[in-house]
């Protein structure tokens, strides 16, 4: 039977350097609801710090993960992030949007370090009912060689890219639909994947600052294994266990530290930029390393903020049999990224 190929139904596909990860998302009814998810291992080193290395591999692994979704359509929405990805507010004088579009590739000029002949811009008024002089734009330029590559691949995997987005974004669209009261006020998305952390600074609910930190679960696996001496099993299942042991909260300590670095940073650069003056008031974290036993309350001390995992599935209504094989609560924190890009509504 030919599964999930209506019209009426979004496929999320997200591509991390650990996993492949997709979401099915039906928008038949009054509301969205998930109708299967499925993931797949990604061998060692076939994506290294977002660049794919091994695009063959790639995309075999893509088309196992869609096969076991019981996909058939060939339309996917995906994602790209990562250093080659720029987003920021800005402040420009209040024109029409037509005008703005026009001006647009002068004011990045001026704001994204990149040569403008190969970056793909895009670009939302924030506040298109302001009646001040200036208005607030949130500004986004992506490398257009990282883009081609993300297509290339999916291409080689026989599918089509109906929409690319960008990771702090698609986070946000599921992040916004499960947990509306962080709509208010300045809230921090922590991203903790495999090789990147991804810090989004959400202020009055629109995603204005992305940092991405080179610390992940395969960095704390790589520090329980040389410096707690445990093996590669032993290291895994601490990471995706329930119980804190005292070989983990070390590694935990050191690297909750950087992640809670990286938050302050991107807190203060925001403070200093912005003329709402707020600082955050609460942390959300997502992703396979929010599993990690303990790490919650480390950077919970550390910040001296209130610290919870965001759930993917608070809000979302989801079909019986979703899941399959897979329980609930384990891979939830992964799905994030994979239902914010689902949760795009088809064309």
């Amino acid at each position: 039977m030919a599964l999930f190929g209506r019209k009426k139904t979004s496929v999320g596909l997200d591509i991390g350097s650990g996993l492949i990860k997709v979401a099915v998302v039906d928008h038949s009814k009054a509301q969205p609801e998930l109708v299967r998810v499925a993931i797949t291992p990604l061998l060692a080193d076939a994506i290294v710090e977002g660049e794919i290395m091994d695009p063959g591999i790639v995309a075999d692994a893509i088309t196992a993960c869609l096969q076991e979704a019981g996909v058939t359509a060939k339309d996917v929405v995906t994602a790209v992030g990562g250093r080659d990805v720029i987003i920021k507010k800005i402040q420009i004088e209040r024109v029409k949007e037509a005008q703005a579009r026009e001006l647009m590739r002068w004011e990045a000029e001026q704001h994204v370090p990149f040569d403008m002949e190969s970056v793909e811009l895009d670009f939302q008024i924030l506040d298109p009912e302001g009646s001040d002089p200036e208005m607030n734009v949130l500004l986004v330029a992506a490398k257009r060689e990282l883009i081609e590559g993300k297509v290339r691949v999916l291409t080689d995997a026989g599918i089509n890219a109906v929409a690319v987005d960008v990771d702090a974004f698609a986070l946000h669209n599921a992040f916004e639909l499960n947990h509306p009261e962080a709509m208010t006020g300045t809230v921090a998305l922590v991203n903790i994947g495999h090789e990147v952390t991804n810090v989004n600074i959400v202020e009055e609910g629109v995603p204005i600052l992305t940092r991405d930190l080179p610390t992940g679960t395969r960095r704390m696996k790589e520090d329980l294994q040389r410096e707690r001496g445990l093996g590669s099993d032993e290291a895994d299942a601490l990471l995706k266990g329930f119980d804190r042991s005292e070989h983990l909260d070390a590694v935990l300590e050191t690297r909750g530290e950087e992640i809670a670095v990286g938050v302050e940073r991107a807190a203060a650069f925001l403070a200093s930029s912005s003329r709402s003056g707020g600082g955050l008031s609460a942390v959300f974290v997502c992703g396979g390393g929010s599993r990690a036993p303990g790490l919650i309350d480390v950077l919970a001390d550390r910040l001296r903020l209130p610290v919870q995992a965001a759930n993917p599935l608070a809000n979302l209504v989801v079909r019986d049999g979703a899941f399959e094989s897979f329980v609930t609560d384990e891979v939830a924190p992964l799905l994030m990224l994979p239902l914010g890009l689902a949760l795009r509504k088809p064309a």
